[in-house]
């Protein structure tokens, strides 16, 4: 993966993101998944470059996690995120975008679309969980498959490059044997972060309250590709697919041969449904 090109940072609301800025045109927001050690560039740098050529896209370190700051979040935690997102395309002069994310960072753009409608043009979604629930059966570990997965990497003896390594090739890579070494070295230097590691120690208290987004899915108008992996370890295919029912316009994509990190496992396969997706005629 090439080293991330720029290292920016902004204030707003109160606190201080850190971000990417690439390409120019048509603004893409690229919001990153909740693992251990996750960041924007380690789960959009493999796929930056290549949209970058076509639209602007801001890769956003979320609030809790990279260099953006560690703070303690109170009250409904996807209310906290979106707010405050909104407060930073307030601050980079972005009035509406598009919404390209994975994991943690696609529960978050849900909300703001539906609570920020006017900022939102199209989403594109992998591996979110919104709902607590599911159509056919229990979600795997009642949903809580990847606050388990955390527990287990900081708890023991703490974490490990090795353990770094089982937890992405168990529940994020359909192959673990085509992981790059830089990738996990990245992860794995990421989750010794003292205010991550203290976030960690502490479960979920300073991640605010958890919120169920069944009645915001029903009010979010713009058109959602729910982009998924066939073998993806935390949510099958049926889950997005009842996702994909609850929103006006929603669409749903299952890639084979991915679990829950399309966008590195297939950078160019990811690259070309979502910009075709992007470039359709939404309003």
């Amino acid at each position: 993966m090439a080293h991330p090109p720029n290292s920016l940072y902004a204030t707003a609301a109160g606190v201080k993101f850190h971000y990417h800025d690439m390409g120019e045109g048509s603004p893409a927001i690229f919001l990153h998944g909740g693992g251990p050690g996750c960041t924007a560039w380690s789960d959009f740098g493999p796929v930056a470059p290549l949209f970058a050529d076509d639209r602007r896209a801001v890769l956003v370190d979320i609030l809790q996690y990279g260099k953006s700051d560690k703070c303690t979040i109170s009250g409904p935690m996807w209310d906290f995120h979106a707010a405050k997102i909104v407060a930073l395309l307030d601050e980079l002069g972005i009035a509406r975008a598009d919404f390209v994310c994975n994991s943690w960072g696609g529960t978050i753009a849900l909300n703001l679309a539906a609570k920020y409608p006017e900022r939102v043009r199209a989403l594109v979604i992998t591996g979110s969980m919104p709902v607590f629930y599911g159509p056919l059966a229990p979600l795997p570990e009642d949903g809580r498959r990847g606050r388990n997965a955390r527990d287990v990497y900081y708890g023991g003896d703490g974490p490990t490059r090795e353990k770094m390594r089982q937890l992405i090739t168990r529940l994020e890579w359909f192959d673990g044997d085509q992981l790059p070494d830089d990738t996990l070295e990245m992860r794995y230097r990421q989750s010794l972060d003292p205010d991550e590691m203290a976030l960690a120690a502490a479960s979920d208290n300073p991640r605010g309250d958890w919120q169920d987004l069944t009645t915001e899915l029903g009010m979010i108008e713009a058109p959602v590709l729910f982009a998924w992996g066939m073998h993806d370890a935390f949510l099958t295919p049926d889950y997005p697919l009842m996702l994909a029912r609850m929103i006006k316009h929603g669409h749903l994509y299952i890639m084979d041969r991915a679990s829950h990190h399309l966008q590195e496992e297939r950078p160019h396969d990811y690259y070309s449904l979502v910009t075709g997706f992007l470039e359709q005629r939404h309003p």
